[in-house]
């Protein structure tokens, strides 16, 4: 599958465009390829209590299942300033959950996969041991 990261970017940036973060000033926007070949995208939502507040991975990861489901196959974050933005941990794990083997994601330091970012990952195979 051919990835146009610079769409991919572009549409992690207007994505954050539409970011509501009036607490923390620091709107974030992510974006992402699936298998079957949709872009799908997410912004930050925060809240006045601030621990209820959804990152862009989670909006994204919903926008993903209600547009049809499936797989991520690239993914791109994006700050305030439209660079490029490492997902945080828990959304490292909610990534993994959803993404097909070897998805790549655009890091602050290159184009690195899945695994790479969440080495040794527990996912839903784990459920079963």
């Amino acid at each position: 599958m051919e990835i146009d990261w610079v769409e991919l970017t572009d549409s992690a940036k207007a994505a954050m465009a539409k970011a509501y973060a009036p607490y923390s000033k620091f709107p974030v926007g992510a974006a992402a390829l699936t298998t079957d070949g949709r872009i799908i995208s997410g912004a930050n939502v925060e809240n006045a209590s601030y621990g209820l507040g959804l990152c862009a991975e989670c909006s994204l990861v919903s926008e993903l299942f209600r547009t049809g489901g499936g797989k991520l196959a690239a993914f791109a974050c994006v700050d305030g300033n439209g660079e490029p933005l490492m997902p945080c941990g828990r959304c490292r794990q909610l990534l993994y959950e959803h993404s097909a083997e070897g998805m790549l994601l655009q890091t602050t330091v290159g184009i690195k996969t899945i695994q790479e970012v969440l080495p040794e990952a527990f996912g839903p195979e784990d459920l079963n041991r």
